[in-house]
């Protein structure tokens, strides 16, 4: 075994990752239900947290190495990224209803416990993807290999998880849709966290990002979002269709540009320094 583990070193270490990845999702699946699921769904997160530990361990590493610890200059990226995520989710909406002709209100009424219990929801999930796309294995491919060809194989691999769903593969507008947009997604909390250094901020915006598809804008006025759409518009063309979708991503991608390059910036870095110190 020792010897197969010094001529294999980096694979050994990519076969231990999936295995203590794939046992962390078992046992999570066998705690996770009734009360626990209810009051506290998180048990897949600490699972996976302990799986990361016990991996950044055997590289004489440390959390730290992914900023997950309770610093406040990291801790300070989590709600930041909440900022992040929501806020370009309504900007892309905003651009979207430009573009179609769509109306966007303020709902009649809001349900503030709703809204604000939906963080709390949606926070295990975008963890879980965070923790498998975004941190030991992402981390350890771009050593091995780069930060171009890790951010591709991560891309491609966040994008199957969401296109392999029976709600989706019969859908070829869908399909299309997620192939593109799934994979700008993957750069955008990539980005987040190579320049934040720490994956409080993926996970912040990724959180933001998904809260605000459900509790800040969409097209049903039930009180569980601030926002509302009217006058939804479906394409019925490829070209227009195509159209939007270049406008949508261009969003998710200038920010994604904005973070890579806020040290060119001045008002940003003023901002990146106030979050750290």
């Amino acid at each position: 075994m020792k010897n197969l583990i010094h001529k294999f070193p980096v694979a050994i270490r990519f076969i231990l990752a999936f295995t203590l990845f794939g046992l962390s999702l078992i046992l999570s699946g066998m705690f996770n239900k009734g009360a626990v699921k209810q009051y506290f769904p998180f048990t897949s997160n600490i699972f996976l947290l302990i799986a990361t530990w016990i991996l950044f361990k055997t590289d004489n590493k440390t959390l730290h190495d992914i900023g997950l610890n309770f610093k406040m200059k990291n801790l300070k990226f989590f709600p930041f990224g909440i900022l992040i995520g929501a806020g370009v989710f309504l900007l892309a909406k905003y651009f979207r209803a430009l573009y179609t002709g769509e109306t966007i209100n303020i709902s009649d009424t809001i349900n503030y416990k709703n809204i604000l219990y939906g963080l709390y929801i949606i926070l295990p999930t975008v963890a879980v993807e965070e923790f498998l796309f975004r941190g030991y294995l992402f981390k350890k491919t771009i050593e091995i290999s780069s930060v171009i060809k890790a951010n591709i194989i991560f891309a491609i691999l966040f994008a199957l998880i969401h296109i392999l769903d029976r709600n989706v593969i019969n859908n070829p507008g869908m399909i299309i849709f997620l192939a593109i947009t799934i994979p700008v997604g993957h750069l955008f909390f990539a980005t987040a966290l190579l320049k934040s250094k720490s994956l409080y901020f993926p996970i912040g915006i990724h959180l933001g990002n998904n809260w605000a598809t459900r509790h800040l804008i969409s097209t049903e006025n039930n009180g569980n979002n601030f926002l509302y759409i009217t006058n939804n518009t479906s394409f019925e063309t490829w070209p227009s269709f195509i159209l939007f979708l270049l406008l949508w991503n261009a969003i998710f991608l200038i920010t994604t540009y904005l973070i890579w390059k806020w040290n060119k910036f001045s008002f940003i870095n003023k901002l990146k320094n106030s979050m750290i110190n």
